[in-house]
């Protein structure tokens, strides 16, 4: 008898981009906002993830709007990762839109526009609403099909029951289609939306349960509905302000949203849709969430996006924003003056400010560990000791790089493990910044425009021109 070959399913779960912060789930805190040695992908900077976690949870409160917190420490000391933690943290709910300072000087649209984009992207706006829906469970579909194709459209017949009545309803060409889309049959519980006339599986009734010996695992079993077939229902819809004011400034209306040409949006539609929202807000049909708007490298912002920010968390519908920078005393962009992070002093005045410190020998190790099981690479021991030596001298990110370089060099060597030897391979291949820099000094006049080459050859030509 011929071996049954069954096909060879791949988890999709893992066909995903390898990201610098894909590892992050969380802040890695628990209930009392103590944060754990290592969890949920953080390791280390106990003091920041704590402030980061009281942060949360006035943002979760709703307690907190219009203020302005700053990550500021040394490169490579897990600023963006504590700004990961807390977009993973507060879930789909609340809006979460990251930018770099340096992205706005490259749009297509003044400083201040793309500054307030990002602060709507980050207000989100929880509508509610009542539509009427049709829901029972499917008792019979009879459809009828024309004896001569195109001499006449389909028609049909739906008949649905609750617990207490049972209806017949007449059935168009598009109904019968969208029934024959969502593989509806009887015995399924299906919902109606009587406005747009989508139909909704909601699952497979109750007392269908013993009619087949064979479910799929996704086979989902409900009660038959009980009460009237028509009911209202509390259907709720979440927005950002920006989405709100693409749909009602473009000609195109939510087609911008999709090609991304959104434009420069003009300040009297934005003040027309935020008294709307709040005409809402006193109705009871619309709530606010203020949602978090990162912008890292916040030092590349100049003066005059420094002075748009003042303003713009003194508004009332103003989001979180979270800041992070690597800057020590340095200058303001657009003037001659110096000042702590690169940000003026009146702007610092308004931030809460959470430091990061380098990271240990240890946590090095204890972060390497997560990266090269995100990685799916199995390493030895005694290399895992070499890269975190590796990494304690040079930067974290360097020994981070050598993970995947190591592993295909193994790979390339026919090995499973990746051993000291594909370490050493590969710290020879790829240099460091130190190395790279001891490198220039030496060879620094095979070099073209350094500067010991431009003053060599300024007296050159000045001796030229003497002769």
């Amino acid at each position: 008898m011929a071996e049954l070959k069954l096909s060879e399913s791949r988890d999709l779960t893992r066909i995903e981009r390898i990201g610098a912060h894909s590892h992050i789930r969380g802040l890695g805190l628990d209930s009392s906002l103590e944060p754990r040695g290592v969890s949920e992908g953080m390791v280390g900077q106990e003091q920041a993830r704590k402030a980061a976690g009281v942060i949360l949870q006035m943002i979760k409160e709703g307690k907190i709007a219009g203020r302005a917190i700053l990550l500021a420490g040394q490169p490579g000391t897990g600023k963006t990762a504590i700004a990961m933690g807390m977009a993973k943290s507060l879930g789909l709910e609340t809006p979460f839109s990251m930018l770099s300072g340096s992205e706005i000087f490259s749009l297509e649209m003044s400083k201040t526009e793309a500054l307030m984009q990002a602060f709507r992207k980050s207000i989100g706006v929880r509508i509610k609403e009542e539509t009427e829906v049709i829901e029972g469970e499917v008792v019979e579909i009879q459809i009828d099909r024309p004896a001569v194709s195109g001499a006449a459209s389909k028609t049909g017949k739906l008949t649905l029951k609750t617990t207490d009545m049972e209806t017949v309803y007449d059935l168009g060409a598009k109904m019968i289609e969208a029934l024959g889309k969502e593989k509806v049959q009887s015995g399924d519980v299906i919902a109606i939306d009587k406005a747009s006339g989508k139909i909704t599986k909601l699952g497979r009734s109750f007392s269908r349960s013993r009619d087949y010996d064979a479910m799929g695992p996704q086979t989902k079993f409900v009660q038959c509905p009980d009460g009237e077939l028509q009911k209202r229902k509390e259907v709720v819809h979440c927005v950002t302000l920006h989405e709100i004011d693409v749909i009602n400034s473009r000609t195109q209306g939510f087609l911008a949203l999709f090609t991304g040409d959104t434009g420069e949006i003009r300040a009297e539609v934005r003040e027309q849709i935020d008294t709307k929202v709040a005409e809402w807000r006193e109705e009871g049909k619309a709530e606010i969430v203020p949602g978090v708007l990162f912008i890292d490298e916040v030092h590349m912002l100049d003066i005059e996006c420094f002075s748009f920010l003042n303003r713009a968390l003194e508004n009332e519908m103003a989001p979180i924003l979270v800041v992070a920078t690597n800057r020590g005393i340095t200058s303001i962009r657009g003037t001659n003056y110096k000042s702590p992070h690169g940000i003026p002093i009146d702007l610092l005045d308004r931030l809460l400010i959470i430091t990061t410190q380098p990271y240990s020998e240890d946590e090095i190790h204890k972060i390497l560990d997560i990266r090269c099981q995100e990685e799916d690479v199995e390493m030895s021991k005694d290399a895992k000791q070499l890269l975190t030596k590796i990494g304690h001298e040079t930067s974290l990110r360097y020994a981070i790089h050598l993970i995947t370089a190591s592993a295909l060099n193994c790979q390339k060597r026919k090995g499973m493990v990746v051993e000291v030897q594909n370490i050493t391979r590969v710290y020879s291949l790829f240099l460091d910044v130190r190395r790279s820099t001891q490198y220039l000094m030496e060879y620094q006049k095979e070099y073209m425009f350094n500067e010991a080459s431009m003053v060599d050859g300024g007296d050159a030509d000045a001796n030229t021109m003497q002769d």
